[in-house]
């Protein structure tokens, strides 16, 4: 097809390639044969060879926007039940280990996760995927963590791989073994580690679930030493790696991620400009994720001014989950990502597609480029900036997934 009359937030490299930004056509075209953006340009200079409706057929943007299909680079949509009631005793006054007794926290959502099989996960996981593609969305990643055991971890990463095989949709699996503790471990998370974690992880490989691996560098959850060992696997495997650091506090998670060249590292709310310096170094991605500081009523903010001053790349994502952030729209992430954490409604849109692209270590895809995957959103804007400034509201007009109009 040929899509013309558009405006085109290309998302590319700025002139002196310091940076992603906008880069605007604004009257601007796209040819797509197959999968693939074969064409991008000036309206006025459309090749002959694209001209030709019978084997391009014209399609009229009437001036909307034409941005990379977006990208949810952080969530954990696959997981059994969930915690309004523990929502709703939280605001009633309860406290944590009142929650705790009464079947609530991770508790909670593990048991759930556990007692459901691949096709209840997937069932359940399809509503949070479908509000998703509803703002745009092309890709999701999704992680595993709420099994803790073999099987279930096993049966979360089936669950998400069964996802493109019902919506159009491409998904990145990430193996989270090393998310907590689980309470048949109880006071011993070396144990978990070397029992359950890797083998599940060697185990998971083995069957080809595992695109990354993921884990939770905390003092309620793992310590660097813990997570180096399930690192080192992941290595010895070639398989990338990133990490939920400096949430909470700050006990070097990053710093550890970004020696082992992490793809990217999440949250990040506590990490210092050492940690930014180290990232730069790494390559590594910062990804921001405001849902989980807005549900946690969180004040400490991600050090965003060293991230601009080391140049590391920052994307946005829901963190959808159960617990600490039960948010399914990107776009109100977008915008949480602009008011809280003060980024510009282009570091927002880079971030997620460009930056979240690169999270995922994906290169053919987050941006209109030639030779990229033809993953497009086009919305009833006039500007970018609209889609992080407005809240609530849903301007797509089309998704086009692999070449193919989600309209037709």
């Amino acid at each position: 097809m040929l899509l013309g009359n558009a405006k085109i937030a290309t998302i590319d490299k700025t002139s002196d390639g310091d940076r992603f930004s906008y880069c605007m056509r604004n009257n601007g075209a796209v040819a797509i044969k197959d999968d693939m953006i074969v064409w991008v340009g000036d309206a006025d200079a459309i090749p002959a060879e694209y001209k030709d409706a019978a084997k391009f057929p014209y399609h009229d943007l009437e001036g909307r926007l034409i941005t990379p299909g977006l990208i949810d680079c952080h969530t954990h949509v696959v997981h059994g039940g969930n915690r309004a009631v523990e929502f709703e005793m939280r605001l009633e006054g309860a406290g944590y280990e009142e929650i705790a007794r009464a079947g609530g926290g991770i508790v909670s959502t593990v048991t759930a996760t556990r007692e459901a099989d691949v096709d209840q996960l997937l069932k359940s996981a399809l509503p949070r995927v479908d509000a998703l593609l509803a703002e745009g969305v092309c890709v999701i990643e999704v992680k595993s963590g709420y099994g803790l055991d073999r099987e279930t971890e096993l049966n979360m990463l089936r669950a998400a791989r069964k996802i493109e095989e019902v919506r159009a949709v491409r998904i990145k699996t990430t193996f989270l073994g090393a998310h907590a503790t689980p309470a048949e471990f109880k006071g011993e998370p070396d144990r978990y580690i070397d029992e359950v974690c890797i083998p599940t992880l060697r185990a998971a490989h083995a069957e080809g679930l595992v695109d990354a691996v993921d884990g939770f560098c905390e003092g309620i959850a793992f310590n660097t030493d813990q997570i180096a060992r399930v690192f080192d696997v992941a290595r010895e495997l070639d398989i990338p790696v990133k990490l939920h650091a400096e949430q909470l506090s700050n006990i070097g998670g990053t710093k550890l991620a970004a020696s082992y060249g992490a793809l990217s590292i999440d949250h990040v709310e506590y990490a210092n400009e050492d940690d930014a310096k180290a990232m730069a170094a790494s390559g590594s991605v910062a990804v921001l994720l405001p849902g989980a500081f807005y549900t946690l009523h969180e004040t400490q903010l991600p050090p965003i001014e060293a991230f601009r001053k080391h140049g590391v790349p920052m994307a946005v994502a829901t963190d959808c989950n159960p617990g600490t952030s039960p948010l399914m729209s990107i776009l109100l992430t977008m915008n949480m990502s602009c008011t809280f954490f003060r980024l510009t409604p282009e570091e927002a849109l880079c971030g997620a597609t460009a930056h979240a692209a690169r999270a995922l270590g994906l290169d053919d895809t987050g941006q209109v480029k030639e030779g990229m995957r033809a993953d497009l959103a086009i919305w009833d804007v006039s500007h970018p900036a609209e889609l992080s400034y407005r809240i609530g509201f849903n301007p797509l007009f089309d998704r086009i997934f692999g070449g193919v109009s989600m309209k037709s």
